[in-house]
């Protein structure tokens, strides 16, 4: 039987976070919040200020495990039962979804269908329907 992780009040931290940080780059910078359009513009920035935000909130990203663990003393516990091979396909998969989605689950599911914006709620949809169907053929089909 495979055991999931509930953490309602981490789950609920992190919710909130994202949508602040997201409201508030909307509200200062004029552009929506989606992680992996953050990161490719890293890449081409039009401009000195377009790069500054997309470093400054990569930068929060990434150090996130950092102040989880100058604030608890202990770093969060990452654990990834599955294989190196799965990992690697798994982010070949996410990232042609991202490009035929034009978008990811955090610009769509987050900023999107904040703003009501029919295709993001279609690409949510998609996301999650998908995502079920996954979670339910590998534990239930196939039982990996």
């Amino acid at each position: 039987m495979f055991e999931t992780a509930f953490t309602p009040w981490a789950s609920l931290a992190g919710g909130v976070l994202i949508g602040v940080a997201s409201t508030l780059l909307m509200l200062f910078v004029g552009r929506v919040m989606g992680a992996t359009g953050v990161l490719a513009g890293m890449f081409q920035p039009s401009s000195g200020s377009d790069f500054a935000w997309r470093a400054a909130l990569l930068a929060g990203m990434a150090t996130g495990p950092a102040i989880v663990w100058l604030l608890s003393g202990e770093m969060p516990a990452v654990d990834v039962p599955i294989s190196a091979i799965a990992l690697v396909i798994g982010g070949l998969v996410v990232g042609v979804g991202v490009t035929f989605g034009s978008g990811c689950t955090s610009g769509h599911g987050v900023c999107g269908m904040a703003r009501l914006s029919p295709r993001s709620i279609v690409a949510t949809l998609t996301f999650m329907a998908f995502t079920f169907a996954t979670v339910f053929i590998i534990r239930h089909v196939i039982g990996a």
